[in-house]
């Protein structure tokens, strides 16, 4: 079974946080002189954290399945973790604890028909639901209308990190802000993978976006995490131009592992008009093409 190797991601992690917290942000007296690591040493961050040295040795060489919720606490403070990191920490210590035996192959992630009545029934707004890869698994007809770029791709389930790495060109015309999305989609699947590190689907989506894309690798290498969150994107669609969009991305509990996506804009603003325009452009593209002439925008219609 594919699977990600967790004493090197702990390893990575760790030592990679490490590097970037000087003894000056820590508290702790540099003593002068050149120091021939970067960052904190080991014995430092045992210190702050209260644990022997070997201890900490052992944890920053992979080895976490003894650590208490304690330990890790004072081991994410005097790192200076930010939630995300933290709780990064935390999955990756609750993957080590798990034996071998019991790691199972994650069923499929599939949208109840309900679930897509609930989509259909918001008719206002661009709402989607993704997993933690960023496949999308189901769309309103908004979503389908203002992804259309990402859609363009007839692989099933498109995905949008996908896109974003593999198709930069059209992602850039496409995403406003393209460098801070590339930035949050390899972090969030970093997060997703210290969560799920024997998903076979998304070992294999890392791998294809490590080897063709060096932006990924960069990316990826920097061991970055981030929480999906609420906030803001901003698109250039094709048909109705810019777009500033207010995002709500939330978990489902009764769905775990699928998150609802729902975009929308401040009334009288240029984008709830903007919107309104692709509503009406998004019922343009859904009229046969007989009756819409030479207007149809591929990748639109087949999204599911």
């Amino acid at each position: 079974m594919a699977t990600i190797e967790l004493r090197t991601e702990i390893k990575e992690f760790l030592s990679s946080r490490r590097a970037r917290i000087t003894p000056e942000r820590a508290g702790l007296p540099a003593y002068g002189g050149n120091r021939r690591v970067k960052g904190l040493r080991r014995e430092e961050v045992a210190l702050l954290a209260g644990v022997s040295v070997d201890y900490y040795v052992r944890m920053e060489r992979g080895s976490l399945t003894g650590a208490s919720d304690g330990v890790l606490d004072a081991l994410a403070s005097a790192l200076h973790l930010d939630e995300a990191e933290r709780d990064h920490l935390f999955h990756l210590a609750r993957q080590s604890r798990v034996p071998g035996g019991s790691r199972r192959r994650r069923p499929a992630a599939t949208v109840r028909p309900a679930l897509q009545q609930v989509l259909d029934a918001i008719t206002e707004a661009p709402a989607w639901i993704c997993d933690g890869r960023y496949d999308v698994l189901a769309t309103n007809h908004l979503a389908r209308a203002l992804y259309s770029p990402v859609l363009a791709d007839t692989r099933r389930p498109a995905n949008t990190a996908r896109f974003v790495y593999l198709d930069p060109e059209a992602a850039r015309a496409f995403f406003v802000d393209y460098d801070r999305i590339a930035r949050d989609v390899a972090a969030k699947l970093r997060m997703e993978a210290g969560r799920n590190p024997h998903d076979e689907k998304l070992i294999a989506l890392v791998g294809e976006l490590s080897t063709r894309s060096e932006l990924f690798r960069r990316r990826w290498a920097s061991q970055d995490v981030q929480l999906h969150r609420s906030g803001h994107k901003r698109v250039r669609h094709p048909a109705v131009g810019r777009l500033d969009l207010d995002v709500e991305s939330m978990e489902m509990p009764a769905e775990p592992g699928l998150l609802l996506n729902v975009y929308t804009a401040p009334a009288g603003t240029a984008t709830a008009d903007g919107l309104a325009l692709l509503t009406a452009w998004a019922a343009d593209q859904e009229k046969p093409a007989s009756v819409r002439g030479d207007r149809s925008h591929a990748g639109i219609a087949d999204c599911q």
